[in-house]
């Protein structure tokens, strides 16, 4: 029974750490742009550059660039400079869909 044991905590460890491998692992912006229905709710992590940004009266936002794509983060905090790598957390979600246009931003969420 103790090497059952024993096998199943070590079961459990790896999941956990595999599992929080892919919670740090960015995921590709092309991911997000081409599938929003299965990303549209959830929280990921986005890296790249800043490729623009604003700071209006109603809102803040940024467009961050990886290698596959470009995405616009909406966010509460301080906009980053242009040409700044950052790295975000936040939600996905779909602003709009009309026809075969659309519009997937991230939300930045705190942590």
């Amino acid at each position: 029974m103790g090497g059952r044991l024993r096998r199943f905590a070590g079961l459990l460890g790896l999941g956990c750490l595999v599992g929080s491998a892919c919670l740090f692992r960015p995921t590709p912006i092309r991911d997000i742009l081409e599938h929003p229905r299965t990303y549209h709710g959830r929280k990921v992590v986005i890296a790249g550059e800043v490729t623009r940004s604003a700071n209006l009266l109603v809102v803040r936002y940024f467009t961050v660039r990886d290698a596959t794509g470009e995405i616009p983060v909406v966010t509460q905090r301080a906009v980053p400079r242009v040409g700044e790598r950052v790295r975000v957390t936040g939600v996905v979600n779909q602003a709009f869909a009309l026809g075969d246009q659309s519009l997937v931003v991230l939300i930045e969420t705190e942590d």
